[in-house]
């Protein structure tokens, strides 16, 4: 039944409002947002046309930004009051991207399993204590055509995947970007064979950061059955190479097409400015 519904959420989708999906990304820097600025943010949200709010993790190395009555649940009790859905992330290596470029093979696939074992242990603790109410997981280690370009490392991952969402009690995101490493057939081919278990899969468009052409990214987007969501970049880059990562808000890019959209994120929309630190 699940898997029925996660596809049919996709297959189904309406056309996005403005903001109807939005991703949030937790900063530790957050925790000096007050209750009633919390309360300003996600009412605000909501009067924007905002639905669901995707949190991209509950715990980020040893941070669990105050556990089950920390700042971040809290604030997130006060987006469900507001009327919000939430889609909760879990548990996020700091080193995951140095790590996955280090490894190959069966290092990486041995890496993979201890990090879904360190998610399935923060989503047995979020069910245990945290008592919010959420319609989804989201699994917080993005996907890429680099490092998933060989063909037994995405079948690896594949049942890895497949074996964690079974444990789950809630329809499983997850999201990945494009490198120019697959051609964009492939690429879809690879994301629909992972939305085929019953996951929510997210591709990002990559407008934000602009590592590639609008007319290539425009090819992936193409490719994508309608049952892959997009994930519109509300940002634009402005950090350069080896600085730490600076941007600025932009409108997003929705469509309105056949794939669910999403907004990425929170942080630069312009009623979260004097609440949220952009960078």
């Amino acid at each position: 039944m699940r898997t029925f519904l996660a596809i049919c959420m996709l297959a189904l989708c309406l056309p996005a409002l403005a903001d109807q999906r939005l991703f949030y990304q937790p900063l530790n820097r957050d925790a000096d947002v007050s209750p009633a600025q919390w309360q300003q943010l996600w009412r605000a949200t909501a009067a924007q046309g905002g639905k669901t709010l995707i949190v991209q993790w509950s715990a980020y190395g040893d941070s669990d930004f105050g556990g089950a009555q920390g700042w971040l649940a809290n604030s997130l009790r006060e987006a469900r009051a507001q009327g919000l859905e939430l889609v909760l992330g879990l548990y996020m290596d700091p080193a995951y991207y140095k790590r996955i470029e280090e490894l190959d093979g069966d290092g990486l696939s041995s890496y993979w399993k201890a990090q879904l074992a360190r998610s399935l242990s923060q989503y047995q603790q979020l069910r245990k204590d945290w008592n919010i109410e959420v319609e989804g997981w989201y699994l917080p280690m993005e996907l890429d055509d680099l490092h998933f370009r060989d063909v037994a490392r995405r079948e690896a991952l594949y049942s890895q995947l497949q074996a964690f969402n079974r444990q789950l009690d809630k329809p499983l995101h997850i999201s990945a970007f494009s490198a120019g490493k697959l051609a964009p057939r492939v690429n879809a081919a690879w994301l629909d064979q992972l939305a085929g278990l019953g996951l929510t899969v997210w591709w990002q468009d990559g407008a934000g950061t602009g590592r590639l052409p609008a007319m290539v990214r425009q090819r992936y987007e193409q490719a994508l059955p309608c049952r892959v969501g997009v994930v519109r970049e509300a940002f634009r880059q402005v950090s350069g190479s080896g600085e730490a990562f600076r941007a600025q808000g932009t409108e997003p890019r929705l469509t309105g097409g056949c794939h669910c959209e999403a907004v990425f994120a929170l942080r630069y929309r312009p009623w979260a400015r004097g609440i949220l630190s952009q960078n």
